[in-house]
């Protein structure tokens, strides 16, 4: 059974910087597409962004654009996401989703229903 582990969240100042971890177990992640979303306070899973078995990246949001760069590295068998630039709105607990479907789609409800997903880690922009 494939299992994910985020870590690297944490308390940052604006205009600070994260590196997100999402390590996975129990199955090769080089066979899945790595999503990441967040989720704030009384709000919806938002996506963030994913990247392909092949390495492609898609934005699945507006919010984050060139501050968020997602990677893999599939030797380690983790995903990373490096935020930058962070503000107040980034504000939410991160989780990270593997998809065997190993494209990138858009839509949560797919990511719900097909994904494996880690329990999150707590990312807080504050000044």
């Amino acid at each position: 059974q494939l299992m994910l582990v985020e870590s690297g969240g944490g308390l940052v100042q604006p205009g600070g910087s994260l590196r997100l971890s999402c390590a996975a177990s129990g199955y090769s992640l080089g066979d899945y597409a790595i999503g990441w979303f967040r989720q704030a306070p009384g709000k919806d899973h938002e996506g963030v962004s994913c990247i392909s078995s092949s390495g492609g990246v898609t934005n699945l949001g507006d919010s984050v654009k060139a501050r968020f760069t997602i990677s893999r590295d599939n030797a380690k068998n983790t995903g990373y996401l490096q935020m930058d630039s962070l503000e107040p709105e980034d504000t939410a607990v991160y989780f990270c989703a593997a998809d065997p479907r190993r494209d990138c789609f858009g839509d949560i409800g797919s990511w719900y229903s097909l994904g494996t997903w880690g329990q999150g880690t707590q990312v807080t922009v504050s000044s």
